[in-house]
């Protein structure tokens, strides 16, 4: 099995932190494989960050030539997920919706530790979109930004825990999600100091993704996901207009004014 892993910000230090944590949570046998963005931000922290995210993840994504069979995103919210289950077959996850799923099979409420403040409405707004916001007790932010966290995870788990402690004793939530793909490893400290199941959302999704594919299933394309009419796009991919598309990741050959596959 293949899978394919796709960071939504260019940061090569914490595109290697997903890497870890998706081959540490993957089973024997599925092979992983990490993608950065061709362009974009170097972390994703605000509406416009995230707006460009899902472009640049939807290009990395289609001029990514090799053969895969899911798609994971390792963005906390929708970096382009939408879009890429209409441009292809294969099943997406986002890790968001993955960790939400995952606490609640192992809990009745779950809580969401993020990194700033301006991301919880968007991370709120991702969950009931999704239908999942029913048992979510409380999205907490602990104060670091992304960037913050990546430069210093050392220094960003206590803030992350305090705020963790806060969503158990008060929210009352029996399960806590990391709230951004540069948390990633840091499960076992949670675990220790609080004594309840953290979900690591790159390990959830990577694990639904090994479920749904063995179970032989694939994006319904009878309504929502089905793939986009045939239209003429001006310099799409981005990446082939940077001329990005020679480099060894497998980028397609698309012209830039063809239509999107399907």
């Amino acid at each position: 099995m293949n899978i394919v892993v796709v960071n939504v910000n260019i940061s090569e230090s914490m595109t290697a932190i997903i890497d870890e944590s998706a081959r540490r949570y993957a089973s024997a046998g599925t092979d992983i494989v990490t993608l950065r963005p061709h362009f974009g931000a170097e972390a994703v922290d605000c509406n416009f960050e995230s707006y460009l995210s899902a472009v640049a993840v939807m290009d990395r994504v289609v001029t990514y030539g090799e053969p895969y069979d899911a798609i994971v995103i390792a963005g906390f919210g929708e970096h382009g997920r939408d879009g890429i289950q209409e441009l292809i077959e294969q099943p997406v996850f986002e890790i968001c919706e993955a960790s939400a799923h995952v606490a609640m099979l192992v809990g009745r409420a779950y809580s969401v530790v993020t990194t700033l403040q301006r991301s919880v409405p968007s991370i709120e707004d991702r969950l009931r979109l999704a239908g999942l916001w029913e048992r979510c007790a409380s999205v907490r932010a602990g104060g670091m930004s992304t960037l913050e966290v990546d430069e210093d995870p050392e220094g960003s788990i206590h803030a992350i825990v305090e705020e963790a402690r806060k969503a158990v004793e008060l929210d009352k939530a029996e399960v806590i999600c990391l709230g951004c793909a540069g948390m990633a490893g840091l499960e076992e400290a949670i675990t220790e100091a609080l004594g309840v199941p953290v979900i690591d959302g790159i390990g959830a999704g990577v694990r639904l993704a090994e479920a749904v594919v063995g179970l032989d299933l694939k994006t319904s394309k009878i309504s929502t996901y089905a793939f986009p009419d045939p239209k003429r796009i001006i310099a799409w991919p981005l990446s082939l207009a940077l001329g990005l598309s020679g480099q060894s990741t497998g980028a397609g050959t698309h012209a830039a004014s063809e239509p999107l596959p399907g």
